[in-house]
């Protein structure tokens, strides 16, 4: 006899009829997706204050995918590590859903999961998410799971595990922070967005998140495999209700397996080029410019540096060391800074617009170098690879990975950047700083 799980959400946190909810979805303005993820952050609370950007999330996820694995923390019932149903059935307004009783039984064996029905009764952060995969992969078999108190280290070795499987997804199911005046829940958002995109679990706290312990899991995986957390959006519950004094916020990331800025070079190439060639014709004719539309990915921190050439001689470089600012504040500022503010150079005139080549460098976080002598200092730098910064006191000096195909010498290479600094060419003390970083090239 089949066991289905019924639903105790439908009515209140999404329509409980197909017409109605088939009418919510189709009104959901969802960009086309750029990338065929296997994993995703996605919110859980009602359609009307999340559904819109849930669904976002779910537009990156692979739809070739036969498996979701969904990671939910349980609201209602305390419980101990993870824990799984026996139903081989969960009710939509759109038509059941299996489970994967096969690979639920694997994950039982391999995580130690206990079987406990009634955590499952009431608990809307598995439920909301099954009329959008219903929807979305009509054909796809769950395997829900909720956690209580559990290491984030777990659900990081049980997503590793099956993620060999290529036709294996996986969800992570949580709202931001719960119930802060909007100004501060903002400030906790997005600090808490900065830490998954950066890949950092730590002093998350589970003030920041009600899914602490799966983002956290992901978050972990991404760490050990090399790959990125990207932004796809970051709301709450007050753009919807217009109450600000008590607000919950929801965040949503895709799993890109390589860097952040390899992601960005491969699909906004020509919108970064062309939002630096914006930013200085707004510079010669109308003044600041910020572009009212973009890709989420441009909101997350970034550090740029943006080279302006004429027949392939310097006619401008500024740029930014440290992410400190939304990448695509940094890239406009620093555009129209090249073309206007580099004080080896006039301002940029009106002529000379068309014939500028821009190239953007996309930098890396820097990477503290520990050394005692320069000739250890140089033995850890990379030439072609690496870009270096050192400091000593007020004085300071970088090198782009570029300045290799002009200073191929190691030794010459650290004393030209020691003369950027200010410093003699020969100049050493134990006060010195290096720092190395990678850049990804944009022409």
């Amino acid at each position: 006899m089949t066991k289905i799980k019924h639903t105790s959400a439908a009515g209140t946190f999404y329509p409980n009829n197909k017409e109605d909810i088939l009418k919510l979805i189709s009104s959901y303005k969802v960009p086309k997706s750029t990338y065929n993820s296997r994993a995703i952050i996605v919110p859980h609370a009602g359609y009307k204050y999340s559904g819109e950007l849930a669904f976002k999330g779910y537009s990156f996820l692979n739809k070739n995918i036969k498996n979701i694995f969904i990671f939910a923390p349980s609201h209602y019932e305390r419980i101990y590590g993870c824990v799984l149903s026996d139903c081989d059935e969960w009710e939509t307004p759109l038509g059941n859903i299996e489970t994967n009783t096969l690979l639920a039984k694997e994950l039982l064996n391999f995580c130690e999961c206990q079987i406990n029905n009634m955590a499952f009764e009431k608990e809307h952060s598995i439920e909301t998410q099954l009329p959008i995969i219903k929807y979305l992969f009509p054909q796809a078999k769950i395997i829900p799971v909720l956690y209580g108190c559990e290491n984030f280290t777990n659900i990081s070795e049980t997503i590793s595990h099956f993620y060999k499987d290529k036709n294996n997804g996986f969800i992570i199911s949580s709202d931001l922070s719960h119930f802060y005046p909007e100004r501060e829940a903002i400030k906790i958002d997005n600090y808490t967005a900065k830490q998954i995109e950066e890949i950092s679990t730590q002093n998350f706290d589970i003030e920041q998140a009600c899914g602490a312990v799966g983002i956290c899991g992901i978050i972990d995986f991404a760490k050990k495999k090399n790959y990125s957390l990207i932004r796809v959006g970051l709301t709450n519950s007050a753009k919807t209700t217009g109450d600000s004094s008590r607000v919950v916020g929801y965040g949503s990331w895709f799993l890109y397996e390589g860097e952040t800025d390899k992601y960005i070079k491969e699909y906004f190439s020509e919108f970064i080029i062309n939002t630096c060639k914006d930013s200085i014709r707004s510079g010669l004719q109308l003044g600041d410019f910020t572009p009212l539309e973009y890709p989420c990915v441009f909101d997350e921190q970034g550090a740029s540096f943006v080279t302006l050439k004429i027949n392939n001689n310097l006619r401008g470089c500024i740029g930014s060391i440290i992410a400190h600012r939304p990448l695509i504040r940094d890239i406009t500022h620093n555009a129209h800074a090249a073309a206007f503010s580099d004080p080896r150079f006039k301002k940029l005139t009106l002529d000379e617009f068309d014939k500028i080549q821009i190239t953007v460098s996309l930098l890396s976080k820097p990477k503290h170098i520990e050394f005692c002598t320069e000739d250890e200092l140089l033995e850890k730098i990379e030439p072609y690879t690496d870009g270096l910064i050192i400091r000593d006191g007020n004085y300071q000096g970088v090198f782009l990975p570029d300045v290799w195909e002009q200073l191929a010498n190691k030794k010459e290479f650290l004393k030209q950047l020691k003369i950027k600094a200010g410093l003699p060419k020969n100049y050493f003390s134990n006060n010195l700083e290096a720092f190395k970083f990678q850049s990804i090239k944009i022409e």
